[in-house]
């Protein structure tokens, strides 16, 4: 398995969210991106989850909530990944599906579009 540390990674996480069009960062709204080791034991090989109301299902009855959660998870992207760079590319696909399924963009459209 590759190594590189928390600090590493939350780093590429963050590179991964300042590619992100300031057009679409503008539009992201009440979401907060978090970096964890592992994902529960349910789904081992998750590499990111979105949880939260997708922009296009919120209503008039949407205040007042904790904000939407995208977690980018560093072991199973690590274990996936050869090199450095490998995890840059994956880290950057995960985060734009995350970001993806907060504007309502389901999975299978985003395998069509390439991040699956």
């Amino acid at each position: 398995m590759l190594e590189m540390t928390r600090e590493e990674f939350e780093e590429l996480v963050a590179e991964a969210l300042d590619r992100i069009p300031p057009e679409l960062t503008r539009l992201m709204d009440n979401v907060a991106v978090f970096v964890e080791d592992e994902p529960s034991a349910d789904d081992p090989e998750l590499l990111g989850l979105y949880e939260g109301t997708p922009l296009t299902d919120r209503g008039e009855w949407y205040a007042g909530v904790l904000p939407d959660r995208i977690t980018i998870y560093r072991g199973p992207t690590l274990r996936i990944c050869e090199t450095r760079e490998d995890v840059v590319a994956e880290t950057e696909v995960t985060v734009v599906h995350e970001i993806a399924h907060h504007f309502g963009i389901d999975d299978a459209r985003l395998h069509a579009l390439g991040y699956g």
